[in-house]
């Protein structure tokens, strides 16, 4: 997995709990469910970087 990539999904699932949890503080069921799919997002992308490099190896 490269590094930027790996960056950018880190990102992203830190993105999603800070979304989640604003959005359970807040009582804003919108907020937090952008933010539960932001970090289902980012597992997955994360879990094709795996593959891929389990493949090249």
């Amino acid at each position: 997995m490269g590094v930027e990539d790996k960056f950018n999904n880190s990102t992203e699932n830190t993105t999603g709990k800070v979304k989640e949890g604003v959005g359970r503080a807040t009582d804003n069921e919108r907020l937090e469910a952008e933010g539960r799919a932001d970090q289902t997002r980012a597992n997955f992308k994360q879990a094709g970087e795996k593959i891929k490099d389990a493949f090249r190896s």
